[in-house]
């Protein structure tokens, strides 16, 4: 599914960026923790999201197909 593929990317692009900003926290000590902790609670929010919106689509995509093929009422 070019859905899943698309999710796979945003997700892996926002941890990828977020370890470079945990990375920027534990060398440099410019961002507090009030800051740290918010993002990292933004971006477990968005890589769920991201995914479990994929998922709901992809069988929403699904079920059509199986509605059109004669399978489903």
């Amino acid at each position: 599914m070019k859905i899943m593929k698309l999710a796979s990317i945003i997700s892996g692009t926002v941890f990828a960026l977020y370890a470079v900003f945990l990375l920027v926290w534990l060398w440099g000590n410019t961002i507090t923790w009030e800051i740290l902790i918010k993002t990292s609670i933004t971006v477990a929010i968005v890589i769920v999201a991201t995914m479990g919106l994929a998922l709901i689509y992809r069988e929403y995509i699904e079920e059509k197909g199986m509605q059109k093929e004669g399978y489903l009422d």
